[in-house]
């Protein structure tokens, strides 16, 4: 799968873009049945906003925690207006599906394995591979939120650090629409902050936990480090999980979907204080 100048590549930069990864009958079929689970879905059950902006509010979410073995919608921060209503149609105001569809649902079970995945992930260095979520990812017209500089090790902690991202472009990804922006070679840097379950003994809930005082980078800093990453629609750019890495708000009049998945190597001690935790849904990898 990979060349020895991409297996350096990603060892010295933390990421990769490997475009045309998936067919475009593919990533049509994902987005119909991404958009088939967001018709279905019974706006008066829950009224869920995701937002990295405010990750206690999120993690007191009781919807956001039981989506761990399970498939629902989170509405856009600007989705409603004061009264509560939707400002558009539901379609444009959801702002993921997460966090079980490559376990639960047949169409993105089907985009989420094979062998092709399994071989990359080989080559990246996960031996024995753990699919713990995916996530659909719209970046809807207008009012797409910001995701704020992060690492995904922050949410998904294993000793030694595993966690790989795979993020496919279901669109065209530009920085008119929010792109990803990552720092190459920041995957060398420590760990920043920590999303953890806290003891009940303790209160119970979550809380992000500080780490290291390490600066983000600053995207639209002069001279800045960031880069954006503008792919095609297919493209997959797979990441270390310690690389910083952001997207800005989309203003723009065209979404900017897009689907993730994360795993992490099971010769790796997952932590029993991640968020995200498996009870009744056995662990799969790509195959």
């Amino acid at each position: 799968m990979l060349t020895p100048a991409q297996q350096d590549q990603y060892q010295t930069q933390g990421f990769i873009v490997l475009p045309g990864f998936k067919r475009a009958d593919e990533v049509a079929a994902l987005r119909a049945r991404a958009l088939a689970i967001v018709d279905a879905f019974d706006a008066g059950r829950h009224h869920s906003v995701f937002s990295t902006q405010d990750q206690a509010r999120r993690s007191s979410d009781e919807v956001f925690m039981a989506s761990a073995e399970g498939i629902e919608c989170f509405f856009e921060e600007e989705a409603f207006d004061a009264q509560g209503r939707l400002r558009q149609h539901q379609r444009l105001s959801i702002n993921k599906i997460g966090h079980a569809m490559h376990d639960l649902d047949p169409v993105f079970e089907a985009f989420s394995h094979g062998p092709a995945l399994a071989e990359l992930a080989t080559d990246l260095g996960l031996q024995q591979v753990q699919l713990w979520q995916s996530m659909y990812i719209f970046k809807q017209p207008a009012i797409g939120g910001e995701v704020k500089w992060h690492q995904d090790a922050s949410f998904l902690d294993t000793t030694p650090t595993s966690v790989t991202g795979f993020w496919f472009a279901l669109e065209d990804a530009t920085r008119d629409n929010g792109c990803l922006w990552v720092q190459p070679g920041g995957h060398r840097s420590p760990l920043r902050e920590r999303f953890e379950r806290v003891p009940e003994a303790q209160g119970g809930g979550t809380r992000m936990l500080a780490l290291d005082t390490t600066p983000w980078p600053d995207a639209r800093a002069p001279g800045t480090d960031a880069v954006p990453v503008e792919v095609a629609a297919g493209a997959l750019v797979a990441f270390h999980g310690l690389l910083p890495h952001w997207s800005a708000p989309n203003r723009s009049a065209q979404s900017r979907h897009a689907y993730t998945l994360h795993a992490t190597d099971g010769r790796a001690h997952y932590a029993a204080h991640n968020w995200l935790q498996r009870g009744r849904l056995p662990l799969r990898g790509f195959d």
